[in-house]
């Protein structure tokens, strides 16, 4: 896109540095390989933060680069240019070489930790500003992953309305016994919606497929191979990677995010504190009880700001991007 639109502009690019946040890829996919469009567009030289995790790849569009005669240096991992292009290709990072996407779990609450009130009211605890920011996040998501218990009691829609966007994000639905309604407000034309299930229930399969929706069976066992009646949410973000998801926005009810949480399924949490306490209510994640403080769940803040009048923090789970 970058060279179309210097040949629109009547500018040449030849013998002039490019600059990219990727190695450029030497195989056909949804486009042409970029290592040959820069070599045929007469670029000398190509700067690049990253060597690019697909094995696909992997160092050969620099080595196609190098034997057209284009000089190419990359940067050191350390390099704070590399840093911050990875952070920004991180779900691309995630899916090629741990197979998952990066998991990122939006949560709302008040301060003293509430997303909703005992008898489940929860609309609204934060503000608009932090509801269209929080769209925002939505909106570079891959899919945005929720439970039944969320489709049922609040029949959202889980698009992006509050901020613009080219595409809306894939849906993403937790259903054990496939109880998603046909007429569920999620079914929105032109996205996909997976929905994840334990129990076999073909007919209603076949009546949500009509719908447009991918019905998967992903039923989990315990550690003595016994069926547990719940989805296996492991299985369930390596068929996702299979599918090309690189970032999942999860946007859930307490019980799925402790049971991701659990699961050490967690890379991030994406979390709005509103400057107001509700008391009793339903918590961030259920999981637990733990036995001593030192199995909690260790978070790194990168970082924390004002959004109207709610604080938005950012928590990294230590480790989860050493890979």
């Amino acid at each position: 896109m970058a060279l179309r639109d210097a040949q629109v502009q009547g500018h040449s690019v030849k013998g002039a540095t490019a600059y990219v946040t990727l190695e450029p890829c030497s195989h056909q996919g949804r486009t042409g390989p970029c290592c040959d469009a820069l070599i045929a567009a007469g670029i000398k030289k190509v700067v690049a933060t990253n060597t690019d995790p697909n094995p696909m790849v992997g160092g050969q569009g620099f080595e196609r680069l190098r034997a057209a005669g284009v000089e190419v240096e990359v940067l050191p991992p350390d390099n704070p240019l590399a840093i911050a292009s990875r952070e920004l290709n991180l779900g691309f990072f995630s899916r090629m070489i741990r197979k998952t996407p990066w998991v990122r779990m939006k949560v709302a609450a008040s301060l003293d930790g509430k997303t909703a009130l005992d008898n489940g009211v929860s609309q609204w605890i934060t503000a608009p500003e932090a509801r269209a920011d929080g769209h925002a996040w939505r909106a570079r998501a891959c899919a945005v992953l929720t439970g039944i218990g969320t489709v049922l009691a609040d029949r959202p829609r889980l698009d992006v309305r509050l901020v613009e966007t080219p595409r809306q994000p894939h849906v993403v639905v937790v259903d054990s016994n496939l109880q998603t309604p046909l007429d569920a407000p999620l079914f929105i034309a032109g996205r996909a919606v997976f929905i994840y299930a334990a129990r076999q229930n073909d007919t209603k399969k076949q009546a949500l497929e009509a719908r447009g929706a991918t019905v998967v069976y992903q039923p989990g066992v315990d550690a003595n191979g016994t069926p547990t009646g719940q989805v296996d949410l492991a299985a369930m973000l390596l068929d996702l990677g299979k599918r090309e998801i690189n970032e999942l926005h999860v946007e859930a009810g307490h019980r799925l995010n402790g049971a991701l949480i659990q699961a050490g399924l967690v890379d991030e949490l994406l979390i709005y504190l509103a400057p107001k306490l509700l008391g009793q209510g339903r918590d961030m994640a259920h999981f637990g009880p733990l036995r001593a403080l030192e199995h909690a769940l260790q978070l790194d803040f990168r970082s924390t700001e004002r959004v109207g009048p709610d604080l938005r923090i950012v928590a990294r789970v230590t480790g989860r991007d050493h890979f």
